[in-house]
């Protein structure tokens, strides 16, 4: 099913709701990386003012009919030499999934930004890599790699793919 939907990068004044919205990304991956609250009852994402004032870092927000969906943030951290771009958190909410919003959304995400791409998934969360999977596939026609980490920087899937368009010679 393709849904209508508004991508864009947020402003200053999104911030709240992006925190909102990454208190509940935290709270749903907590079931595979184990996060507590903190000593106020909240989860927090210590590292998203990075994603304000780095210019390498990008925080995209998602709508759908004027209301919030999700979110993603990108970066050019990655973990593998020849890697331009990482997928760093995708988030859409609940009320939205099952029904091809994700796909849609991390396609546009991705041609956003055409680059070699890096998305590292933790290694319980074994839906999201068989979402990733498929989206990946999707994008490139199959043409990704799928490598497990398992060291200081990485545990768990790391997919890597380029997403532009091969040269014409």
């Amino acid at each position: 099913m393709t849904m209508n939907f508004e991508l864009r990068e947020a402003s200053w004044s999104d911030r709240i709701v992006v925190d909102r919205m990454l208190e509940l990304y935290l709270y749903d991956y907590s079931e595979f990386d184990h996060f507590d609250l903190d000593e106020h009852g909240c989860y927090r994402f210590d590292d998203i003012d990075y994603y304000w004032l780095e210019p390498q870092r990008e925080v995209l927000v998602v709508k759908v009919d004027g209301k919030w969906a999700g979110f993603a943030l990108t970066s050019d951290d990655v973990l593998q030499e020849g890697c331009e771009r990482s997928m760093d958190n995708f988030f859409i909410l609940r009320k939205y999934r099952r029904n091809g919003l994700g796909r849609q959304v991390a396609e546009a995400v991705f041609a956003r930004t055409p680059a070699r791409w890096e998305l590292c998934v933790h290694q319980a969360n074994t839906p999201a890599s068989a979402f990733w999977r498929k989206v990946i596939a999707g994008v490139t026609r199959d043409e990704f790699q799928e490598v497990l980490f398992d060291n200081a920087q990485w545990q768990g899937p790391v997919f890597t793919f380029d997403n532009r368009k091969p040269s014409h010679s």
